[in-house]
């Protein structure tokens, strides 16, 4: 678990110096195939988190922590009669109530986002102009594959979760995890109910092990151990995933719809689905991943 940075892999360069969509490369036609293959009932579960929403005028906006919302609204009135009503919503995409997916700019270490761009020519006052979210419009579409790392239950406090862990998880649901294959992880935990608690999280082992197996994106109730992993890279699944390997992150999605119905088909594989709004300039948005049967 000890792994440092520098002797990591990296993806910096494999699909080019200005690469902007990074493991998702790995989902090539026969995987997308794949993917579809899987669709027989045509049942379709949710893997994002159902995001309250809180009164915008009610206060600043809503702070980095999970005693908050993360999405704030004014109802607002538009038009002649009939009226039509809408909303202004301000939205706080990296709050642990949203499930979002993180864009390649969003990890800058040493000056740098993947894959080895400059953060000051990845981004400025505009906003994202190299690496962001929007990359990923066009949708995201490959095989799924749910890893349940404690069936019926949870994790314990503060789990470093290992490649031993994955591979484990992956011999109990009997699955081989194929590359271009969308990776979700359950852990049993939710980290907005369960805030406060050290959170369990991968460790770079955990991480290299998706590297191993070409997983183009990964998705989980559970992502960086909080606190830190002792003799472990901090922040493993972004400093290493996203920031070296440009491993796609969906952060805080919510999988316990999705075991229900993997344990009802009798079977962990899936097509899974993902598609980002197409709001320009991003380090991350809101995503609704679909898992069908």
């Amino acid at each position: 678990m000890d792994e440092k940075p520098a002797e990591f892999p990296s993806n910096w360069g494999r699909w080019g110096g200005t690469d902007q969509l990074g493991t998702v490369n790995l989902i090539t036609a026969e995987a997308r195939a794949r993917g579809v293959a899987q669709v027989r009932t045509g049942q379709s579960v949710s893997l994002a988190r159902k995001t309250p929403t809180a009164p915008l005028m009610g206060g600043p906006m809503a702070a980095l922590h999970a005693d908050t919302t993360g999405v704030q609204t004014i109802m607002s009135f538009t038009g002649a009669p009939p009226l039509a009503m809408a909303e202004l919503m301000l939205v706080t995409t990296h709050h642990p109530e949203v499930t979002h997916l993180d864009a390649l700019a969003h990890m800058v270490v040493d000056g740098q986002v993947y894959p080895g761009i400059a953060q000051a020519e990845s981004s400025g006052p505009a906003g994202v102009t190299h690496g962001a979210a929007d990359a990923f419009a066009g949708g995201i579409v490959t095989r799924g594959v749910l890893l349940d790392l404690a069936p019926a239950g949870a994790l314990p406090d503060g789990h470093a979760v290992t490649a031993a862990d994955l591979d484990a998880a992956a011999a109990r649901a009997g699955v081989v995890v194929e590359s271009g294959d969308a990776l979700v992880v359950r852990a049993g935990w939710d980290r907005v109910a369960d805030h406060g608690r050290p959170l369990p999280g991968m460790t770079s082992g955990a991480v290299r092990w998706m590297h191993d197996h070409e997983i183009s994106l990964y998705a989980g109730d559970i992502g960086d151990a909080s606190p830190p992993v002792r003799d472990d890279v901090p922040g493993a699944l972004h400093r290493l995933g996203l920031l070296r390997l440009g491993l796609v992150l969906v952060d805080g999605a919510q999988c316990e719809e999705l075991a229900a119905a993997c344990s009802d088909q009798g079977r962990h594989t899936f097509l899974f689905v993902a598609a980002v709004p197409r709001i320009l300039g991003t380090t991350g948005l809101p995503v609704n991943p679909l898992a069908v049967f």
